[in-house]
């Protein structure tokens, strides 16, 4: 059994049973769980089965019916835990490792057709010429418009070295253009930073996986060799749906002071009631060199403000609550998604996991963020006329089956999300998404306000605190994203 069912070390990403049961297997499944098995009932499912398989209208596959039956079970039990099948545990990985196969652009909606917000540099769809601003109208010849974000980006990835045809309508461009373009394996690039002023530096993390830790210490480090005097940071984690534990424990540590304690989780097996300090063996346990070590001191006491919305939500929120507990930045935006469970990836086969929700996360002053989220100091609305469409995102709280709160049962107050969609539809389209880090970007002009002791222009909205304490992604769309956590036996 120990060889067929392995917890994966991935880092900070029923029916079995009653059929099992049908063949002596009881016996090995209850020394596992270390509890009796619902014989009556797993007797129940075996029945059930084969109903199925002899009175169903049409003949059903086995293994249709089994892994249906064992998802069915794992999403019964909250929002994010799920059964992987080959197709899904393949894009989990990917998403881990901050790699993909398609053609290298990132998207978001427009009008109902994909635009192309940018060319990933040297991807094929760079090479191919494809520019910012381009409507994809079709896919191999599929118009997508009324197609789902997710079922287009699905389309336009594949396996490496195959080709797809893409269909773009560009401004001034009379006719449609054709581009037919070979998938390659992608390289996300989860960070983004820049001088956005004189003295003031913006970073943003889109997303929290294995190479985001390197990758921000070099972006970090190139901006102090172009500006060695910065006297504001601005950690951008709006709409970052968050990815694994140690991405947002390196993050964290490269601000606060050596050893910190970044996070603390709690659950039901020994395993994952664990605390995480700001060390290499937390952030980076598997790379000889600490990614951090040669970050300039500097950056240990450069006033910061973190940047948060509705969309930050698991690893960005172990961020923005770390910082705030040790009151490092000042947290501006408005409340974040709520989402303070961790899962664990336990392979099943080669190619297949079961993603169960293995315990909770708490902030070094053990603060529970789960169903709440964090409250901004600052509460900043995402434009001078409102929130717009941040403020009828779906949040953790609103979600069927979501865990509570452990500290505050009664803290989530779930809306109404289908007039929510509704209000969301018509917004649409007054609303445009803003461009992070654009001159355009009102968040990012209240926090170089707030660096430069300005007023800071903060929400009209009636808000309560619920703390107690004084960008499309490549090929992909956005959404919440798992907390992975390594497995204590892992390390």
């Amino acid at each position: 059994m120990g060889n067929k069912v392995k917890s994966i070390g991935l880092i900070g990403l029923g029916m079995v049973a009653g059929v099992a049961a049908s063949f002596q297997f009881s016996a090995i499944a209850q020394k596992v769980t270390g509890a009796p098995l619902p014989l009556e009932e797993l007797r129940q499912l075996s029945d059930v089965f084969g109903l199925i398989k002899t009175d169903y209208v049409e003949t059903v596959d086995d293994k249709k019916l089994l892994t249906e039956a064992i998802s069915g079970m794992v999403s019964s039990l909250d929002p994010h835990s799920v059964y992987l099948d080959k197709k899904a545990f393949r894009e989990m990985r990917e998403t881990v490792a901050g790699k993909f196969v398609g053609i290298g652009v990132e998207v978001g909606m427009e009008d109902g057709y994909i635009k192309v917000v940018s060319p990933i540099e040297d991807t094929p769809a760079f090479k191919a010429g494809i520019k910012a601003g381009d409507l994809i109208t079709r896919i191999d010849g599929t118009l997508i418009k009324g197609m789902s974000l997710d079922e287009s980006v699905k389309k336009m990835r594949g396996e490496p070295h195959s080709r797809v045809s893409v269909t773009i309508s560009r401004k001034d461009e009379d006719k449609p253009l054709v581009f037919n373009i070979t998938r390659e394996e992608i390289r996300v690039q989860s960070v983004k930073a820049k001088i956005i002023e004189p003295g003031y530096a913006w970073v943003r993390i889109s997303q929290f996986q294995e190479p985001t830790v390197d990758d921000m210490a070099k972006k970090i480090t190139a901006l102090y060799q172009q500006d060695p005097h910065i006297k504001g940071l601005v950690l951008d984690l709006r709409n970052d749906p968050g990815g694994v534990v140690p991405g947002a424990i390196g993050v964290s540590a490269a601000f606060l002071p050596k050893d910190a304690v970044i996070v603390s989780t709690n659950g039901q097996l020994a395993s994952s009631k664990e605390t995480f300090y700001g060390r290499q063996e937390f952030y980076a346990p598997r790379s000889r060199n600490d990614p951090l070590a040669k970050l300039p001191a500097a950056l240990k006491e450069v006033p910061m403000v973190v940047l948060v919305n509705a969309g930050s939500a698991s690893a960005s929120e172990i961020v923005a609550g770390a910082l705030q507990d040790y009151k490092r930045a000042t947290i501006i935006g408005q409340q974040t998604f709520g989402k303070g469970s961790v899962q664990t990836l336990r392979q099943l086969t080669a190619d297949t996991a079961v993603k169960l929700t293995t315990a909770r996360y708490y902030t070094p002053k053990n603060r529970a963020i789960q169903a709440r989220g964090i409250t901004p100091d600052l509460l900043v609305d995402e434009t001078a006329e409102g929130d717009g469409l941040n403020g009828l995102r779906v949040r953790e709280a609103d979600l069927q089956k979501h865990l509570g709160n452990d500290k505050d049962p009664e803290v989530a107050n779930k809306r109404d999300v289908l007039e929510d969609e509704q209000r969301m539809a018509a917004l649409s389209k007054k609303w445009k998404p803003v461009e992070f880090g654009s001159r355009d970007d009102f968040q990012l002009a209240q926090a170089l306000n707030h660096f430069k002791g300005l007023p800071v222009q903060v929400s009209k909205a009636d808000a309560k605190p619920a703390n107690d304490v004084g960008e499309t992604k490549p090929d992909t769309p956005v959404k919440t994203e798992t907390l992975l956590k390594p497995d204590t036996k892992a390390k």
